[in-house]
């Protein structure tokens, strides 16, 4: 069932190769029955694209989610060329795993706002954009509830084996840190020894009142 919205939102991305990060908006908005319309806009290699896109935008598109990665202006030129609501996806496209794309999405000036999300999270890009569409859509603020009670019903729902005394202690030395897994071991083999010690001292007690 498609839930009735004044425009579709625009998912704009800075390269093909953004797709599969931002094909998790597509996948929410899709599942919430929203229409919206995909397209590729570089603001380095076509930056008179963009700019048509972003003076226009407000006569096609209710919000805007915008994914790019490495520099990242993408959503902040948008941003600064539109009255709408501009939702920035961080992506990681260099060997900074993202951190540069974050930096240069979230620190924009004053008065030129970007809602940026976590690295990667188009998904949560997609709920802030229907959040926002929700504040006049009585039905459709009804789908974000159910939406929200599924998320919990997975939780309440998710078993976890109880795990025994062997594994946790395997666990521990697989994972703790250096300084405390030589922490662990050392305190068990004093345990041991402490324990061989007392079986010894015993046993020659034992013998000398014989």
């Amino acid at each position: 069932m498609t839930t009735q919205i004044p425009k579709p939102i625009a998912l704009i991305m800075g390269s093909t190769s953004d797709w599969p990060i931002m094909k998790q908006a597509s996948d929410i908005l899709t599942e919430f029955g929203v229409a919206h319309k995909s397209q590729v806009i570089s603001a380095h290699r076509t930056p008179q694209l963009m700019y048509q896109f972003a003076k226009n935008a407000h006569k096609k598109f209710s919000v805007i989610i915008a994914g790019a990665g490495g520099a990242a202006h993408l959503p902040g030129m948008v941003a600064s060329l539109t009255p709408l609501l501009v939702v920035g996806v961080p992506i990681v496209a260099t060997p900074l795993q993202g951190f540069d794309s974050l930096l240069s999405i979230v620190q924009m000036p004053n008065g030129v706002p970007v809602a940026t999300v976590a690295i990667n999270n188009a998904t949560n890009a997609a709920l802030i954009a229907l959040r926002i569409l929700a504040i006049n859509n009585p039905d459709f603020l009804q789908k974000i509830i159910k939406y929200q009670k599924e998320l919990q019903k997975k939780v309440l729902n998710s078993k976890i084996q109880t795990a025994t005394k062997e594994s946790v202690a395997l666990a521990v030395a697989v994972t703790a840190p250096p300084h405390l897994a030589s922490y662990s071991e050392k305190k068990q083999a004093t345990a041991k020894k402490s324990k061989s010690s007392h079986k010894t001292i015993k046993t020659k007690s034992k013998s000398t009142y014989k």
